[in-house]
C-alpha cells in the first residue's frame, strides 16, 4: 500500500480501516496464543526486531535517507517507552490476564494522553465532555482492576492489570515525547528504527529475566509459531502501514476510532476463539470504556489552549546538544525562533 495518494479510493480506505480495526484488535489474542509456549518478552521483542529489519531493508532499497546516530538514539528512547514497556507489559501480563481484559485496559491510553498533554505539556485544557470521558474511563478501569482486591490479595491477575496500566502510561508518555524528538523523517523509517531498538530492549529484558534458561525452540507449538508470524507480518507491518497511510489520507477523527473498535474486537475474539470468560463486569467495562474513549476522541479537539508552563522539549534538546557537541538541531532552532516572538 502506497503512502502517497492525492485521491484515495473507497476500496483503499475500506481495506486500510479493516486492517487497523480487525488486525490490531486481533493482536491481543495472537499474543495469548504465542506466549502459550514462547517466553513473553523474547517473543514480543523478536517480533518487533524482525518486523523492523524487514521494513528498514525495504525503505533502504527504496533509497530513503539513512537515520543519523542522533535519530537512532531518539528512536531507542521512544521505542523503549512505547513498544518496549507499553507492548512488553501487555505480553507479560497476558500470562494471567485474558486478552480481552488486557485490550480494555489499554484503552486507558487516551486518558493518559489527555492528562499528560494538559498537566505535563501545558497543552489542551479538557472541556466538560472530555472531563466526563476521563471520569468514565477511570470508572471503567476500577471495574476491571478492583483496588480492594489489589491491596488485600495482591493476586497475579490484579498485579498484571496494574502492569498493563503502567505500560499504557509509558506508551502515552513515549508517544508525546516522540513529537519533539529528532526521528527519521519518513514515518516508516521512523517506525523501523523504533521497532528495532524497542524490540532489542525487550529481548535483552527477556534474557536478563532468565527466559532463555532451558529454552527449547523445539517445544514451541505450531500455533505459537503461526501467532508470532501473524504478529510480525500483519500486526507490525500491514496494520501499521495501513495506519500511516490513513493518517495521510483520512480525517484524524475517523482514524482515531480504532481506539474504541480494537477492544471490542479483542473481547469478541477472545470469547469466540479462546473461551475467555466475558462476565457482566467485563461487558459493563466495555460499555463504560468505549463511551469514555468516544467522548475523548470526539470532543478532544478544538479546546482552549494555554501557554506551556515548562518547555521540556527545549530542556531535553539542550541537554542532548551539550552532550553530543555540534548537531543538526532543528527543534532547538525552532524554539529559539519562538523565543524571539514571545
Amino acid at each position: 500500500m502506497t503512502l502517497r495518494s492525492s485521491a484515495p479510493s473507497r476500496r483503499g480506505l475500506i481495506s486500510a480501516f479493516t486492517a487497523v480495526y480487525l488486525v490490531w484488535g486481533s493482536t491481543y489474542l495472537a499474543i495469548a496464543f504465542a506466549i502459550d509456549s514462547m517466553p513473553p518478552l523474547i517473543m514480543i521483542g523478536s517480533r518487533f526486531v524482525v518486523a523492523g529489519l524487514l521494513v528498514y531493508a525495504y525503505m533502504s532499497l527504496r533509497g530513503k535517507a539513512q537515520p543519523t546516530r542522533r535519530m537512532w538514539r531518539s528512536s531507542a528512547v521512544v521505542g523503549t517507552l512505547t513498544l518496549g514497556v507499553g507492548t512488553g507489559a501487555v505480553a507479560w501480563a497476558e500470562q494471567w490476564l485474558a486478552s480481552g481484559v488486557a485490550a480494555l485496559l489499554v484503552t486507558s491510553v487516551p486518558l493518559w494522553m489527555v492528562l499528560l498533554e494538559w498537566k505535563w505539556k501545558g497543552g489542551l485544557r479538557p472541556n466538560r465532555f472530555v472531563v466526563a470521558g476521563l471520569t468514565l474511563g477511570f470508572v471503567g478501569i476500577v471495574l476491571l482492576v478492583n483496588p480492594a482486591e489489589l491491596v488485600q490479595s495482591m493476586s497475579s491477575e490484579a498485579i498484571a492489570s496494574l502492569v498493563v496500566l503502567v505500560g499504557a502510561f509509558s506508551w502515552s508518555f513515549g508517544a508525546i515525547l516522540g513529537r519533539d524528538a529528532e526521528l527519521p523523517e519518513h514515518p516508516l523509517m521512523s517506525t523501523a528504527t523504533q521497532m528495532i531498538t524497542g524490540g532489542s530492549v525487550l529481548v535483552l529484558a527477556g534474557l536478563l529475566r532468565g527466559e532463555a534458561a532451558g529454552l527449547d525452540v523445539a517445544q514451541f507449538t505450531s500455533a505459537s509459531w503461526l501467532a508470532w508470524s501473524y504478529l510480525v507480518v500483519f500486526g507490525s507491518i500491514v496494520a501499521f502501514s495501513s495506519f500511516v497511510w490513513l493518517m495521510k489520507n483520512a480525517p484524524p477523527g475517523q482514524v482515531a476510532t480504532y481506539a474504541y473498535v480494537n477492544p471490542i474486537v479483542a473481547v469478541f475474539l477472545g470469547w469466540m476463539l479462546a473461551d475467555e470468560n466475558v462476565g457482566g463486569r467485563v461487558l459493563l467495562a466495555v460499555v463504560v470504556l468505549v463511551t469514555a474513549v468516544v467522548l475523548i476522541s470526539r470532543y478532544g479537539q478544538g479546546q482552549v489552549t494555554r501557554r506551556p508552563r515548562r518547555n521540556w522539549s527545549r530542556f531535553l534538546d539542550a541537554m542532548a546538544h551539550s552532550l553530543d557537541g555540534p548537531v543538526n538541531s532543528a527543534p532547538l532552532r525552532l524554539l529559539n525562533r519562538e523565543r524571539t516572538t514571545e
